[in-house]
């Protein structure tokens, strides 16, 4: 069986669209037809190497999306064929498969426990949660990373609650989820920076009580108007900056809680006043928003089939396979909320 594919032979190089040959399902592993695949700045950071040397070229990518199941190895018991499912880089239950190489052109492709960038994949058990609710399939891709990692911060790493007050910073994919999260936890007030207006009017559709352009003047005296001079409770940084990382803490009243969730390039650090630290603030890492898959991606599932959670706002651009290279550069230049690969036709 062939696929057409995506793939990484050397950073900073565009992605080359190849067929590849599918092998004999192993152990704990899964034929799926990927219907939509998400497009992030974790891929992009891959493709450009600013997370160090890259000892697995070449490669596939991707790790979030939505498909249906072709076949499973007979140890799989968490789904069957026929069944759609998100696929999410989060570990959830079954058995955590072997890595899975393709064959092309002559060629070993490496590919990790999950990649969605090709028209079928092959992916470990454990990366698959079965979709029971009848929502469309390219609202469902962006259940596999964005909306977990981003709502999930909220939600599970913050654990906010009715009242609490909390200031994004970045309003991309993942930062736009941390907006949908404090809707859903019913925050008294939802701040989203950005510097593109369009965002923040984006985020203002999805549930920001108010919304600041960060090239309009001084960001901390924007905050400290909204929040009448206390400082909020929270601060998530989905920005991927120095300066919005260094600033999250000064936004923050004495006991409040700052999130890390962009990534610098490698080697890239930043500095923070330790005496902020001592007046009991804290600043703290994420790791895909603390998400249970089993359990929340579901509950999601379950929000957007009642028509509570417009998750389609999210949605900015559609591109073929053949276009990824394009989806990565206007992802680069911000002109993105959340793209998708479409393969439904």
């Amino acid at each position: 069986m062939k696929t057409k594919a995506a793939i990484l032979y050397q950073t900073n190089q565009p992605l080359q669209i190849e067929e590849l040959t599918i092998p004999e399902l192993k152990r704990g592993q899964v034929l799926v037809k990927i219907a939509y695949s998400g497009v992030c700045h974790s891929q992009l950071n891959e493709i450009r190497g600013e997370k160090g040397e890259d000892k697995w070229l070449p490669h596939t990518l991707g790790h979030e999306a939505s498909g249906e199941v072709v076949a499973v190895d007979n140890s799989v018991q968490k789904v069957k064929a026929g069944d759609r499912v998100v696929l999410t880089w989060i570990k959830a239950s079954g058995l955590d498969a072997e890595s899975i190489c393709y064959y092309g052109n002559g060629k070993t492709i490496n590919s990790g426990p999950i990649s969605t960038f090709s028209q079928y994949a092959i992916v470990a058990e454990n990366r698959l949660v079965r979709l029971d609710r009848n929502i469309p399939m390219d609202v469902a891709a962006l259940l596999g990373c964005a909306l977990p990692t981003g709502a999930g911060i909220v939600l599970n790493t913050l654990k906010a609650k009715p009242g609490n007050t909390i200031a994004i910073l970045g309003a991309g994919g993942i930062g736009m989820s941390a907006v949908i999260g404090a809707k859903i936890a019913e925050c008294k007030k939802i701040i989203a920076v950005d510097i593109l207006d369009w965002k923040l009017a984006l985020a203002m559709e999805l549930g920001a009580t108010d919304v600041i352009n960060a090239k309009d003047g001084d960001l901390y005296s924007a905050v400290m108007k909204i929040s009448e001079g206390k400082g909020v409770d929270f601060v998530v940084e989905a920005a991927g900056l120095r300066e919005t990382m260094e600033i999250g803490l000064s936004l923050v009243h004495d006991k409040g809680t700052v999130v890390i969730a962009g990534n610098l390039a490698r080697g890239e650090r930043i500095a923070i006043d330790p005496f902020e630290l001592i007046k009991g603030k804290r600043i703290i890492g994420t790791w895909g928003g603390e998400t249970n898959p089993d359990k929340d991606i579901p509950l999601y599932a379950e929000k957007i089939a009642a028509g509570s959670l417009k998750l389609d706002k999210l949605i900015s651009h559609h591109f073929r396979l053949e276009d990824i290279n394009q989806a990565f550069t206007e992802l680069e230049k911000g002109n993105v909320s959340r793209a998708l690969i479409d393969f439904s036709e």
